[in-house]
């Protein structure tokens, strides 16, 4: 019979029914009765459709479906083979037919069409079969056509073909491993009531698995569905399966030299190979007859690598068909390169992470305490970017506090980075003042970003950030330079709190014409205050400008207690300060200065006469008798400071300032003079007067070394105690 309404009655139900008829049951009197009982119309729809093939042999893969607006079915005609087990009754409401957690989203889809009117097309959507088993079909929502009311749901089985494009291309939307595997695991229920995916743990963890051992796999489950309350001993995600079930999976699917795919037709079967109660609990998902089939995901290569096993459990009365395994090798074959490339990902996250862990500062010492938190702006590895931060004692007493922001995310990003980091280190170690390591820092920039070793590479640092404070311990100052970099915040101990009045500077590898020389601010930071370096992504939010984000972490810090314990506060203060949804990574270094007390240091300033060694040893030998400092460690350093202070008369000009200072583990001498050159230790010999006196500071000391002022140079050298 010819089921084309005239145009004018015509509903999007009997439209469909008629657009699409030779993909669905042509049983008029289904389509037309108002009772939609699977024992009924969708048997005679069946003996239709048996009688009445489709043209061309075409599988009958979609079906019809009316509502009202109370969203209960008026109507339906759900007879194709496909569909049986979807248990219709009419009147009754649409979502009985979708699984529980599928309800919420359905419900607020259909009743969003109702009010717009607007159709919704083409969702991935359950539906409940009778036995318990589920039926995967795109589901698109279409308003009834006036002066009809209600709803008419277009249900359109997912053919192979089409579910298996709709799979891969849902499994290769994610780079995170837990993902890919969860999305592989989904897509393959479609074809099972449990699914499984458990992968080597290499793979797991992003290690390289091209020269992969072709023995033993150790596996671990990465996912599970459906997502519901296992019985105890079973293995869920997460959980390693036992070595016993790795070894056997690793012997069942490596046969000849290839992996391969094997069925297990039931579950007597299934507990002989096992062969223990144990592994019986950790494997099979239920008490049922259970039939499996595990697929190996495998990644080309000579020789192939196997990355994991897929599995997927049925009803032992529901065995597999040829069809059926054909299917699912395809889907997993053209799936395990999207797992390969997430373990890539993986490997690049897990590397940028550890680089990150190893440049965070450890301890602050006996003069500072520092914190710091960084927070990745996503979990994955393309939220890991180039924020770093450190802290760490210099040689001479000083504390060096570095934070900056390298341009970009990921590998690259990460490995400018830490040379950035470990140069700015070795520079300041070696005594440079932040100003002049922040120049060298520039010119590795532009260096980097050459034809060669930068733009070659795909990666760019021009633009970097980077912030550099220096704290002495003594004189309670701190030295900061910034190149680009936004200013720290200082919270004195008795006076207001705000951002450190630092020149602006361009970042780093600016253009030549734009580079001038980097200024330092000194400022004075008593015991107590707290300094806190940053990141833009702790202030940067869209909905607040930079100056008003400052602002905040300023009130954030000002509340801070000087007996608050460091790692919490900063930890709190992130928390109450960074974007709720962050588009950058968040670093914060927070430094509470201690210092030395004054009765551990002294200073004093000495014409550079001749007499200026005799005057120094007077002094310093007064001071250490104060301190009951042991005979040995006095004669060192009486002639450390007499050695030192000779060759500053000798080859310097201006006055001579001497400061002892007393540590917790020895003593530190230091010599200020006006003059520019730098000692070296020569290799003179024992006749050789020049540069011995050099021979014997290097001796009678654990360290010592330059470090440069703005007015000249202090040579400093540790003795131990």
């Amino acid at each position: 019979m010819d089921s084309t309404p005239p145009p004018s009655s015509a509903s999007p139900f009997d439209m469909v029914s008629s657009a699409l008829g030779q993909y669905m049951p042509v049983d008029g009197a289904a389509a037309a009765a108002g009772s939609a009982d699977p024992q009924g119309d969708n048997a005679a729809a069946r003996r239709a459709v048996s009688d009445n093939p489709t043209p061309a042999g075409q599988e009958q893969i979609l079906g019809a479906v009316n509502l009202d607006r109370d969203l209960r079915i008026t109507r339906c005609n759900l007879g194709a083979p496909v569909f049986a087990g979807v248990e219709v009754v009419a009147g009754s409401p649409f979502v009985d037919l979708l699984p529980p957690s599928d309800v919420p989203t359905v419900t607020r889809r259909l009743r969003q069409v109702l009010e717009t009117r607007e159709p919704h097309v083409a969702r991935v959507q359950r539906l409940r079969r009778g036995d318990g088993s589920e039926l995967v079909v795109s589901m698109s929502i279409l308003a009834a056509a006036a002066p009809q009311e209600g709803l008419t749901v277009s249900l359109i089985a997912m053919a192979r073909r089409l579910h298996l494009y709709a799979a891969e291309t849902a499994i290769g939307t994610s780079l995170d491993i837990g993902e890919t595997a969860q999305s592989l695991a989904e897509s393959l229920l479609a074809w099972g009531d449990v699914t499984a995916i458990d992968l080597d743990f290499a793979v797991w963890t992003g290690e390289a698995v091209t020269e992969q051992p072709q023995g033993r796999l150790r596996l671990r489950r990465a996912a599970l569905v459906p997502d519901r309350a296992w019985p105890d001993g079973y293995v869920t995600p997460g959980d390693d399966l036992p070595g016993d079930a790795s070894r056997l999976l690793s012997q069942a699917i490596r046969r000849d030299d290839a992996a391969q795919a094997i069925v297990v037709p039931d579950r007597e079967t299934i507990e002989r190979v096992l062969d223990s109660p144990r592994l019986v609990r950790a494997l099979v998902p239920g008490d049922q007859a259970v039939a499996v089939v595990c697929i190996p995901l495998v990644l080309d290569g000579t020789p192939p690598v196997v990355l994991g096993v897929a599995e997927v459990w049925r009803r032992a009365d529901r065995p597999f068909a040829d069809s059926e395994l054909f299917d699912l090798q395809e889907l997993v074959t053209r799936t395990s390169h999207h797992v390969d490339l997430a373990r890539q990902h993986q490997r690049e996250h897990t590397q940028v992470l550890a680089l990150q862990r190893r440049l965070l500062p450890r301890s602050g010492g006996d003069t500072i305490q520092t914190a710091s938190v960084y927070q990745p702006a996503t979990p994955d590895s393309a939220g890991v970017g180039g924020d770093w931060v450190n802290s760490f004692p210099l040689p001479d007493g000083r504390t060096a506090l570095v934070v900056g922001d390298v341009v970009g995310h990921g590998l690259g990003a990460a490995a400018t980075m830490g040379q950035l980091s470990m140069e700015a280190r070795a520079l300041l170690s070696a005594g440079l003042a932040p100003d002049e390591v922040l120049e060298h820092l520039d010119e590795t920039v532009s260096l980097l970003d050459d034809a060669e070793s930068g733009l070659a590479a795909g990666y760019s640092a021009l633009g970097s950030t980077c912030c550099i404070a220096v704290y002495d311990p003594v004189s309670h100052h701190v030295a900061v330079a910034s190149a680009g970099h936004l200013p720290p915040v200082l919270v004195p101990p008795d006076g207001p709190a705000g951002p450190v009045a630092i020149r602006p500077h361009p970042g780093l590898g600016a253009e030549f014409a734009l580079r001038e020389p980097y200024d330092v601010h000194a400022f004075c930071a008593p015991p107590g205050s707290l300094l806190a370096l940053y990141t833009d992504g702790l202030v940067e939010d869209p909905a607040l400008s930079i100056d008003e984000g400052i602002d905040r972490l300023t009130d954030a810090l000002s509340s801070v207690h000087p007996w608050d314990a460091l790692e919490q506060a900063a930890r709190r203060v992130v928390s109450a300060v960074a974007p709720a949804r962050r588009r950058d990574d968040v670093t914060l270094l927070l430094a509470r200065m201690i210092g030395y007390r004054k009765e551990d240091t002294a200073t004093w300033r000495l014409p550079a006469r001749g007499d200026a060694a005799a005057r120094a040893r007077t002094l310093v030998s007064g001071l250490l008798g104060q301190w009951s400092t042991r005979e040995h460690t006095r004669d060192s350093v009486l002639l450390v400071v007499d050695e030192l202070v000779t060759n500053a008369v000798r080859f310097a000009a201006g006055p001579i300032t001497v400061r002892l200072i007393r540590t917790g583990h020895g003593l530190l001498c230091e010599v200020g003079d006006t003059g520019n050159g730098r000692p070296r230790l020569g290799p003179g010999g024992l006749l050789d007067d020049a540069g011995r006196g050099l021979h014997v500071v290097h001796g009678l000391t654990t360290r010592w070394g330059v470090r440069w002022t703005d007015t000249g140079k202090v040579v400093w050298a540790s003795v131990e105690r």
